[in-house]
């Protein structure tokens, strides 16, 4: 197993195919909405779930499809490299509002075409696309099942759930696992079996009829996806210019698609040709993005060492084939809203491959393939997959100063999550110990086991925590917009003792926490009701068992987090206030609440501001007085989100619970835009932290204070993650035994403390600038925004600003 990381090892194949699809120029495609389109129109009869299976047929059935030169995988996701389809049936109020700005964002920019000829015919197509569906929408439902004041929460952005109305679901990894061993023929099987003991005297019979038939047709346009590609491979054969090692190559293609179109894979090199149609179906299937691959080397790995074995495989072919599968992974695309993008910037799909971590018995379950995908992920430095690394005690050093070599690569990955804390707090909430054990990163950093979680382990919401105690501190009222959604407890400047204060904030989150389950509830609704994803659904057990698609209750296991941004500027703002108001008394409630309504503005302002607010304790550096406040403060929201339960309650899944989230993605910096200055001394509309971090560049005491801090959050109970991201400077690394103090500062983090997770950006703030400067010259600069990683050069001016500010760490 060891072996060292090389910084460049790519074959000539993989980096022609890297740079083919970093070359791409990302543009529309309409092919998908001009399908579901065309289907929606002439079966407006049939029952919704047909309407998708048959919508989805005629997709793979006639979309383009293409075998680029040198791939040794088939499979494309839309007519172009980096294309992006659209999926008209979530929303198409956005585009029709930014059709002629898509090309001109600050960032995560899309074309129309690259001919003008083509743009004009393609925006006028893509406007009468959009005219068919005004109305129909999963945002149109969403927003009519919403009460008025939810509406309006929604809007002023205190709660925010654009993306699960303008997008599908996901947040899952399917059961990659019994695919790979039973194949698509096993699936359907069961699928028609199931469907001749329905009912169909009975409602429910009928129901999961029409779930078992849309799922056949699903199914059978899956498998003819795969062969059209066979004989795609067939065709490209008949070509006598082509090379001997290319024909092998497609011959290789041809028989592959062939068999596993119906049977399950024999070697790994076809395990890992259906893994992948897997996941690029689904994204077809489905706009939601968070799909992940679940803990590839574990059910990879009996093909890999099976190959080996037999020597079928050499290292290096799996190496590069492994390196092929991330080249696929980037060239799938995906266009939101620009309010969107703002909270995903940098275009990312979050497809999380999750390696290492322990069997059931509790010994390590690392192996040979755990290396192959670290190296593979190390050679192609690309931003997908986003690679996640599973910390237990018993973890070698090995694979720990392995994947800390590829840390210092540069290229924010891998991420760690600790099982010391996820497999007893899965277990704990009644999920079963074999099940715990095989936990995966889904999508950033949050968890959830494959196969058997129902859709949207996190994510669904966005809760502004800073704008909720702004209004805590206002009697209720929110100054942004204007309106006191909730009642108050008074104001600042009224009360006696920091109690008050506590109080007032308890009273407003779980308000709060409240409407933000009452929107899940209706996005719920809609997405099961009118956008249900049948293909996820027959690779979720248990599914097909019970003839329910996941929305309807079909998952073994329903968990899901909302997810809550500004946490260190809540604990921040309480130790401000309690010492500065109530403690010490240097300053008024009056005063504080005037230069917070002014934005600090003036002399004396900012001199508050610098010396008064920024003085105060602030979490990140290992103090009780600001860490435990927001331990307490946190808790309030987490207590009270036990008592709701999803729509699910009672229709199957075991949970059907909320618990808490910090994966935030890149929502620190809109979400910052729309919230006034903070008692911390934040100034107005800029972002807040992010996660869980510390805010940016106020954890001064090292890294050890950072993560002391970290360790004092109710951890057990926000299992949507704990997100910690920290920056080093690449000079750290230069010292030969950086790694080795970096190795012991993680194993007391996650082993004695009880850390959650952590993730490093491996860069200078000097890079960064010149970045900014000439993007041209750093193109394959890469950063990690949040729970994943992004070229830096590609993310809006905001957002760059954001890592740019945040702290730099020494160890």
């Amino acid at each position: 197993m060891e072996a060292a990381i090389r910084e460049s090892g790519k074959t000539h194949r993989i980096a022609t195919l890297r740079e083919r699809v970093l070359q791409a120029r990302p543009e529309i495609c309409l092919e998908r909405a001009r399908c579901y389109t065309r289907v929606y129109q002439d079966f407006s009869r049939e029952p919704v779930m047909i309407r998708r299976a048959l919508a989805l047929k005629k997709t793979l059935s006639d979309m383009t499809i293409f075998i680029e030169g040198d791939t040794l995988l088939a499979g494309n996701h839309s007519s172009q490299l980096r294309a992006a389809p659209i999926f008209p049936e979530y929303a198409v109020e956005w585009i029709e509002q930014e059709i002629d700005q898509f090309d001109q964002r600050p960032g995560d920019r899309f074309y129309l075409a690259s001919e003008a000829d083509q743009a004009r015919e393609k925006r006028e197509e893509l406007l009468e696309i959009c005219r068919f569906w005004r109305g129909k929408t999963t945002l149109d439902r969403g927003r009519a099942l919403m009460a008025p004041h939810l509406r309006e929460i929604h809007e002023a952005g205190i709660i925010r759930a654009e993306g699960n109305l303008t997008s599908g679901d996901a947040h899952i990894a399917v059961n990659n696992e019994k695919i790979l061993a039973i194949g698509l023929g096993g699936y359907l099987e069961r699928v028609t079996s199931r469907r001749r003991d329905c009912d169909l005297a009975t409602r429910e019979g009928l129901a999961r009829d029409q779930f078992f038939r849309a799922l056949e047709l699903s199914l059978e346009a899956f498998r003819g996806f795969i062969l059209r590609y066979a004989d795609l491979a067939a065709e490209l054969l008949q070509d006598g210019t082509i090379t001997p090692r290319r024909r092998e190559d497609l011959q290789r293609i041809r028989e592959t698609c062939q068999f596993i179109a119906v049977n399950p894979p024999r070697t790994f090199y076809e395990a890992v040709h259906l893994t992948w149609f897997v996941q690029l179906v689904l994204q077809i299937e489905s706009n939601g993005h968070s799909l992940s691959l679940g803990r590839m080397d574990q059910y990879l790995y009996p093909f890999y060492k099976a190959d080996r074995e037999a020597g079928r495989i050499q290292e290096d072919e799996a190496r590069e084939l492994l390196e092929n599968l991330w080249v696929k992974l980037l060239s799938v695309n995906k266009i939101r809203s620009w309010s969107h993008t703002r909270y995903s910037a940098g275009s990312p799909l979050y497809q999380n491959v999750t390696i290492g971590g322990q069997n059931p018995d509790g010994t390590d379950a690392v192996n040979d393939l755990s290396y192959l995908i670290l190296r593979s992920v190390a050679a192609t430095r690309l931003t997908q997959p986003n690679l996640s690394v599973r910390f237990h005690r018993a973890m070698s050093q090995d694979f720990l100063q392995e994947c800390l070599r590829v840390v210092s690569l540069g290229f924010g990955m891998p991420a760690f999550n600790n099982d010391e804390v996820v497999i007893p707090s899965f277990i704990d909430l009644g999920v079963s110990r074999e099940d715990a054990y095989n936990y995966s990163a889904i999508g950033c950093i949050e968890v959830a086991v494959p196969g058997t979680w129902g859709y949207r382990c996190t994510g669904k919401h966005f809760i502004n925590f800073a704008r909720v105690f702004l209004a805590a501190l206002r009697d209720g009222l929110d100054t942004m917009s204007g309106t006191r959604f909730f009642p108050g407890r008074g104001r600042l400047e009224d009360f006696t003792s920091f109690d008050q204060v506590m109080e007032a904030w308890k009273h407003q989150i779980s308000h709060y926490a409240r409407a933000g389950v009452a929107i899940d509830t209706a996005i719920d609704t809609v997405l099961e009701e009118d956008a249900p994803d049948l293909l996820c659904s027959a690779f979720v057990d248990d599914c097909i068992g019970r003839g329910k698609t996941i929305h309807q209750g079909g998952s073994i296991y329903d968990f899901v987090s909302g997810l809550q941004v500004g946490i260190a500027n809540l604990g921040n703002s309480l130790a401000a206030i309690r010492k500065l108001v109530f403690q010490d008394k240097t300053i008024s409630a009056e005063d504080l609440m005037e230069h917070l309504g002014s934005n600090f503005a003036g002399v004396q302002g900012e001199a508050v501001r610098r010396h008064l607010l920024m003085g105060a304790p602030k979490f990140g550096n290992d103090e009780d007085e600001v860490d435990l406040l927001l331990a307490r403060a946190y808790g309030m929201y987490l207590d009270e989100l036990e008592q709701y339960r999803t729509i699910r309650d009672g229709r199957g899944p075991i949970g059907c619970r909320y618990y808490g989230g910090t994966s935030s993605i890149s929502a620190n910096v809109p979400s910052g835009a729309v919230v006034p200055a903070t008692p911390d001394g934040r100034l107005a509309f800029t972002p807040l932290a992010e996660g869980a971090s510390p805010s940016a560049g106020t954890d001064l005491k090292g890294p050890t204070a950072v993560f002391q801090s970290i360790a004092k959050l109710p951890t057990e109970k926000i299992l949507g993650g704990v997100l910690l991201n920290q920056k080093v400077p690449p000079l750290l690394f230069e010292d030969p035994s950086a790694r080795l103090k970096l190795e012991h500062l993680l194993r007391t983090f996650f082993g004695e403390l009880k850390g959650w997770h952590v993730q490093y950006n491996v860069v200078d703030r000097a890079t960064l600038l010149a970045a900014q400067e000439n993007p041209e010259a750093h193109r394959d600069l890469i950063v990690r925004v949040a729970g994943y990683s992004a070229f830096f050069t590609t993310l809006s001016r905001e957002a760059q600003e954001d890592i740019i500010a945040r702290t730099e760490q020494a160890l």
